[in-house]
């Protein structure tokens, strides 16, 4: 059996042994190792590793710190290269012609539990009601970039972050979680969040727990603006791979409304003034939220409830910058009408499902209609805008649904595999292939859609 040992190393005076007093040298007991269990204390004599060792024959470990292994109770380092499977687990590592060729794989992978998986399509355990963040963290761990920047540590272990910060935590455990999904060789066909999770817990001060259910939307908003930030990005001049990869921006045009109980005399003098003026302010965004029509509640003659549709497009007008939308506060109504001007790499969209009152969260269920490829945003973007914009066509590469009631659902999610062109649904653990047809049926709450840039085709299998 193989016990894990999380600790420093002490040296011979504080009555421990320094592994370099030791000479390295093959151990016996290498075929006696079955499993991997965390035993956390050191290897002195009277350390808890050292009793277990001669009690229970359990005589290999592995202190997590330096990926070094040793012999208790005889205290020696083990080098056998028979090892290095276990230690590529612990801490996989990806070159940058490894990193360059995952898009083109259609390879499948064997875990040493026997079972078969594709790096990339793995599940994550559901600790207890954390799916909400499953979903998300899934999601961005199939998009290209992003993952490729955090398959690679270089890429920000020199990032500098003032004493005492704890967000950078963040940014460490994602990149340790992308490493795990990626891996080609893991122990098993699924991957825990846990320490993901737990820095999540500590790092948004419990507003995101994993014992609790929480919001796709609102944890997905919350993680990208926390790794931007922990990765030195600022709100305007600084850029980072979040930025790079989610950024877009568009012009909100906002008009104020007279109070609708004024006499209309009064309400057409108060448009004069220019308080009652159109603005126009230049924003960037992350993802862009698309507001459901209100569901009606229909009935057929088997008095069967009939789930209302919508096309995709037709949420969209929200942003061809003709649209108007009043938006009410306590005091004031306002009439606002955005205009896209920068389309990101990657698009977000995040269906408004979810309306919240001062007495219960309703939800919407209405079904939106969506292509799966080839969806072009040119006309919502500006006419000066569009010449320069050469590419404006989208395809799917992420769908995520929430099913069920407001408080009591659950998440699944909808992904493409862009070494085989093939889409499938992982949720929790459980892992399936899907047809492209039956993704659209789906109450899809959150979708990350890829940009196709120069020549590109579509490689979906649909």
């Amino acid at each position: 059996m193989l016990k894990a040992v999380p600790s420093r190393l002490f040296s011979a005076k504080n009555g421990r042994v320094d592994s370099e007093d030791r000479r390295s040298r093959h151990c016996p007991y290498l075929d006696t190792i079955n499993s991997l269990s965390p035993f956390p204390t050191g290897r002195g004599l009277k350390s808890h590793a050292y009793i277990h060792s001669v009690q229970f024959s359990h005589h290999v470990f592995l202190n997590l710190h330096t990926l070094k292994f040793y012999c208790l109770p005889d205290n020696y380092e083990i080098i056998d290269s028979s090892l290095e499977d276990i230690t590529y687990v612990l801490k996989p590592t990806f070159t940058k012609q490894q990193i360059a060729n995952l898009d083109k794989q259609a390879k499948l992978s064997r875990a040493y539990d026997g079972t078969t998986y594709l790096p990339g399509i793995v599940g994550l355990n559901n600790i207890k009601a954390n799916d909400y963040a499953n979903a998300v963290l899934q999601a961005l761990s199939n998009v290209p970039p992003l993952r490729n920047y955090f398959l690679e540590e270089d890429n920000y272990k020199n990032i500098k972050r003032p004493p005492g910060d704890i967000m950078f935590l963040l940014v460490q455990r994602f990149g340790e979680l992308m490493r795990k999904l990626w891996n080609p060789r893991n122990f098993k066909a699924h991957v825990s969040p846990h320490e993901m999770l737990q820095a999540v817990v500590l790092c948004s001060k419990k507003t995101f727990q994993i014992t609790k259910q929480g919001d796709g939307v609102d944890f997905l908003s919350w993680f990208l603006n926390a790794l931007h930030s922990a990765l030195g990005g600022t709100k305007k001049k600084k850029k980072t791979i979040v930025t790079d990869v989610f950024q877009g921006s568009m012009r909100i045009f906002t008009k104020k409304l007279p109070h609708p109980d004024l006499p209309a005399e009064e309400k057409e003098q108060l448009l004069h003034n220019d308080e009652y003026q159109e603005t126009m302010v230049e924003s960037t965004f992350m993802y862009l939220t698309l507001d459901l029509p209100t569901a009606p509640l229909y009935k057929d003659e088997k008095e069967q409830l009939i789930i209302p549709q919508v096309p995709l497009f037709n949420i969209l007008a929200k942003f061809n910058g003709i649209t108007e939308k009043e938006y009410k506060t306590y005091k004031e109504n306002f009439l606002k009408r955005f205009q896209l001007t920068k389309l990101p790499p990657y698009l977000i969209f995040c269906i408004k499902r979810f309306t919240k009152n001062n007495f219960f969260v309703e939800k919407n269920p209405t079904i939106v209609n969506f292509p799966i490829t080839n969806v072009d945003l040119r006309e919502y973007l500006s006419e000066e805008v569009q010449a320069v914009h050469k590419n404006t066509t989208y395809d799917l590469i992420a769908n995520i649904v929430h099913d069920g009631k407001p408080s009591e659902g659950s998440y699944r999610i909808h992904v493409l595999h862009h070494g085989t062109g093939k889409w499938y649904e992982l949720q929790d653990l459980q892992v399936t292939d899907i047809l492209p047809q039956m993704i659209t049926l789906s109450e899809a709450y959150i979708q990350i859609w890829k940009r196709r840039d120069n020549d590109e085709t579509n490689q979906q299998g649909a």
